[in-house]
């Protein structure tokens, strides 16, 4: 059997057509409804020449057709290209023509964005505005880009399933962050994504399973609700979403986070698991629920991925929730599913997860040997062999950096630093590089050094990460300016609101008379990141 994505979930469909599957707001859809709606869609996209290994993105917030389109490319072989909504021109252009995109999907209200962008990629032909959860009546101008709407595009389209058949190998690529700050779109085969992030390994023993064996077991077990809450356009939401299509459960979705509109479908749902990225959904969620009037006696499960689950946000949920079972687990675009660990009162702390290893995960030394798992409190970098990417889109270089070949064994090392604990556990210490992971989303320094030395008045600058309560980490920035009267830090986010994402803005700033850096010109990130913490605690207690 061909171990692809679509088929797996045409197995859900066949094994349980009329249960749901997808809810937003109101609306609700069967497995039948969506398999005939992205049949529909994907009829619509093959007469428009587009099939195996074309690119088409997908510009959208979490909807019903966020899951129709990413279905809709994967029935026709094509690959499914992620887009940050949040992107800025430059960013937007940077991801179109780096993915090679023929076709874009987008939401309506993103339609002044494209037409500033896409006409400069003739290789995207082919432009379909979806609607928008939040803004349906939307009437956006898409004639400048030749855009047509999303009923205009399955209009006349049949529902059948009738498409050639697909592969194991099949290109499936989600785009994450890059070390100069530009996402790298990171290749799988379908197999492999599903071994590793679609539930096709048993996360807690290791056990391969048949293809077949989600979709069976849909069939003589009660569904769960499930409630991701982090953006489609990220590879783990996706993931956490396509595991349960696959196996016969509920998917809610909400277009954008809120903490009280979540815990009011979580009551009116009856949801039982959630899925968050660490803090910066735990913490408003716990806090709104501890002022608000809201059950929650449903949720069974609460997981934890992508970003810090700190030990006094746990404390207070694991309060709130005594019988229900907390997870944390690891992993990346580059490796998929490494470790996942149930945290309770008794075993949570503050430096990091402690999780079991997933399999075919080590942990290697500088010398890229797999470290011994009974050398307690030995540290080294996170790896996994067997189903891992084939590599980055268009960058031979960074594969190479990051998929190495061991005594044989072809690794993925993305560069997670790990201390081995006992009984084959680690506690998972944080990206060996500079990256900064705030509320879940990855800011590299370089680029918002390179933006804020854009502007006039700044001479040179260094960016580093700040613990912060809400967001994890967030950006702050040490300044050299050209004169004695420096920017402020409200005119600073001004300017750079026009070449970044609003979650890479510095949220504090320290001023120095000469940017730290070692004899040769490099950066000193140990010591900017001294200077930034001192000035933003003075900032602090000036303030109270």
């Amino acid at each position: 059997m061909p171990l692809n994505i679509a088929d797996l979930f045409e197995h859900a469909v066949d094994a349980v057509p009329d249960r749901p599957i997808l809810q937003v707001g109101p609306r609700k859809l069967t497995y039948a409804e969506l398999e005939a709606q992205s049949n529909q869609l994907a009829h619509f996209l093959s007469s428009q020449g587009i099939g195996k290994g074309d690119h088409v993105g997908i510009y959208a917030k979490n909807s019903l057709e966020h899951v129709v389109a990413l279905l809709a490319i994967f029935k026709i072989r094509a690959v499914a290209i992620n887009v940050n909504y949040r992107y800025v021109e430059n960013e937007l252009s940077y991801l179109i023509e780096n993915s090679d995109m023929v076709a874009l999907l987008h939401e309506r209200p993103y339609a002044g964005m494209v037409a500033r962008t896409v006409p400069q990629h003739p290789a995207v032909k082919t432009i379909v505005a979806m609607p928008d959860p939040t803004d349906p009546d939307s009437d956006a101008d898409l004639t400048p880009f030749g855009g047509i709407t999303w009923d205009e595009a399955l209009a006349g389209q049949s529902a059948d399933r009738d498409f050639e058949a697909r592969s194991g190998d099949d290109l499936y690529i989600v785009y994450t962050g890059g070390t100069t700050g530009f996402p790298k779109g990171v290749m799988w085969r379908h197999e492999d994504f599903w071994r590793v992030l679609g539930g096709g390994i048993d996360f807690m023993t290791g056990e391969r399973i048949e293809e077949l064996t989600q979709s069976e077991n849909a069939k003589t077990t009660d569904p769960m609700v499930t409630f991701p809450l982090s953006p489609l356009m990220h590879g783990g939401a996706q993931a956490a979403m396509l595991m349960h299509l696959f196996a016969g459960h509920l998917t809610i979705l909400e277009p954008t986070f809120n903490a009280d509109e979540t815990w009011r479908i979580i009551d009116r749902e009856k949801v039982q698991l959630i899925f968050m990225t660490g803090d910066a959904m735990a913490r408003p969620l716990i806090e709104a629920y501890g002022a608000g009037s809201y059950d929650g006696s449903s949720l069974v499960a609460i997981a934890s991925s992508a970003a810090i689950f700190s030990r006094p946000v746990k404390e207070v949920w694991m309060k709130a929730f005594p019988n229900a079972f907390f997870t944390d687990s690891i992993g990346s675009s580059e490796t998929g599913f490494s470790g996942t660990g149930l945290q309770d009162s008794d075993n949570i702390q503050g430096q990091g997860p402690v999780v079991a290893l997933g399999a075919e995960t080590v942990v290697l030394n500088d010398h890229n040997q797999p470290i011994d798992p009974a050398s307690i409190g030995a540290i080294g970098r996170l790896a996994r062999s067997g189903s891992v990417p084939l590599g980055y889109y268009r960058d031979e270089e960074k594969s190479a950096r990051t998929f190495l070949e061991v005594d044989g064994v072809r690794y993925s090392v993305p560069g997670d630093y790990a201390r081995i604990e006992q009984d084959n556990k680690v506690t998972l210490l944080g990206r060996g590089s500079n990256c900064i992971n705030t509320g879940g989303e990855k800011v590299y320094p370089e680029e918002v050094e390179m933006a804020l030395k854009s502007h006039p008045d700044v001479y040179d600058a260094l960016v580093v990460g700040l613990p912060d309560e809400k967001w994890g980490h967030h950006v702050s920035a040490v300044i050299q300016s050209r004169s004695d009267e420096p920017p402020t830090l409200e005119d600073l986010q001004t300017h750079l609101r026009t070449l970044l994402s609003g979650y890479k803005l510095p949220r504090s700033v320290a001023y120095v008379e000469e940017i730290p850096r070692t004899a040769t010109g490099k950066a000193n990130y140990p010591a900017a990141k001294d200077i930034a913490e001192a000035a933003h605690q003075g900032a602090v207690a000036d303030a109270h």
